[in-house]
């Protein structure tokens, strides 16, 4: 749900921007026409202000979440090692080797059909349907390749179309067996 992912700040202003907006419907609509039957008497006034209202309502849920989006990265950048939030000066985490065995991460990797769509030199393998390992993976960290292989479609390799990879293995697969193949994936050739 957006407004249980909103900042604090964020519901505050959103919440008092859309009561200023909800209770000038409210009054215009009901309570204004019964005591006053001409109204409104300058129609351009209640539409620009009706407009502004509304305007207003939207660049705040708009803002909102680019408040939370640039806190989101803003926490993860300086999340200390652990995960506490113990206080002081934070140090940057250095991406965690694989815990996985690459031996057994072959077999994972041959077992799932990953060298009939891949070429990877590790693997004596081929395929062309989806992107070169070889290629795709150099520089990357772990966490780039498990992700890769449980959310395959959050970051598509370019010339690539989304959905072409099984979007199963993070059900599939073990959670062993998917830190098998990580650790096959990054092992240096």
């Amino acid at each position: 749900m957006l407004v249980a992912a909103l900042t604090s700040l964020g519901k505050t202003v959103t919440l008092i921007v859309a009561i200023t907006f909800i209770g000038w419907a409210i009054v215009t609509a009901i309570f204004v026409p019964k005591r006053s039957p001409g109204f409104p008497r300058r129609l351009d006034a209640y539409i620009v202000v009706s407009a502004v209202l509304f305007l207003a309502q939207m660049t705040t849920v708009v803002w909102a979440a680019q408040t939370q989006e640039a806190d989101e990265e803003h926490a993860a950048e300086v999340q200390p090692p652990g995960g506490g939030g113990g206080g002081g000066e934070t140090t940057p985490t250095t991406p965690a080797e694989p815990s996985g065995d690459a031996t057994a991460g072959k077999q994972v990797f041959e077992s799932q059909g990953c060298s009939g769509c891949h070429t990877f030199a590790a693997a004596g393998s081929t395929g062309a349907i989806g992107p070169d390992l070889d290629k795709a993976l150099q520089g990357k960290d772990a966490e780039f390749v498990r992700e890769s292989i449980t959310d395959p479609n959050k970051d598509i390799a370019q010339g690539y179309q989304p959905n072409i990879m099984p979007a199963t293995f993070k059900d599939s697969l073990t959670p062993k067996q998917i830190d098998d193949l990580v650790a096959f994936l990054t092992k240096p050739s």
